[in-house]
């Protein structure tokens, strides 16, 4: 399967009113809103991250223009990442709640004074140059964000080593407590 196969495949996943692309731009004029559902199984590049691909996320994109005229995406994502506890080695369900204002920057221009003109509390969302913006994609970027770099399961100990330490241990520990010995002849 190329990779266009796959990006085709979304659709079915995603829910029926949300299209596969859409023109940002245009979605700001006409200040659009959308909201679907994605199973985990159609995330690719959030896979590798999780225990396993059951569950779905709920997602929702409202596009428009705030008081001082910026272009901007709002995307709300509701979600249970299946994670491995790296302290019990079970699995949990990591809970992601998100709302993220995304301030939309075109392509082409100087990216780096735009990305720093934006308010505060937005983040960049550089767009292609023809405007087009996968939702399924900008949902699995999120998502990838969200994982933690070390899944700790709340409500799980700390494991902490509380046994005597034996003598032989303590010398390969200091390697100069030899020398101690030596200079006392």
């Amino acid at each position: 399967m190329t990779a266009v196969g796959a990006i085709l495949n979304i659709p079915r996943l995603m829910s029926t009113d949300v299209p596969e692309i859409l023109d940002a731009w245009r979605m700001v004029t006409a200040r659009r809103g959308f909201a679907g559902r994605l199973p985990l199984s159609s995330m690719p590049r959030l896979r590798d991250a999780l225990v396993d691909d059951r569950g779905e996320v709920a997602f929702a994109l409202q596009f428009d223009r705030d008081a001082l005229q910026v272009p901007y995406v709002e995307l709300r994502i509701d979600a249970a990442l299946p994670l491995q506890c790296q302290r019990t080695l079970q699995r949990f369900e990591f809970p992601v709640a998100i709302v993220q204002r995304l301030g939309l920057i075109a392509a082409g221009g100087d990216e780096e004074v735009e990305e720093a003109a934006l308010p505060e509390g937005y983040e960049a969302l550089q767009l292609p140059a023809d405007g087009m913006l996968r939702p399924a994609e900008l949902v699995e970027d999120e998502l990838i964000l969200a994982v933690p770099v070390v899944p700790v399961k709340p409500g799980s100990e700390a494991v902490e080593r509380d046994w005597p330490v034996q003598a032989d241990e303590e010398l390969r520990a200091n390697p100069f407590a030899a020398l101690k010995d030596l200079k006392k002849h």
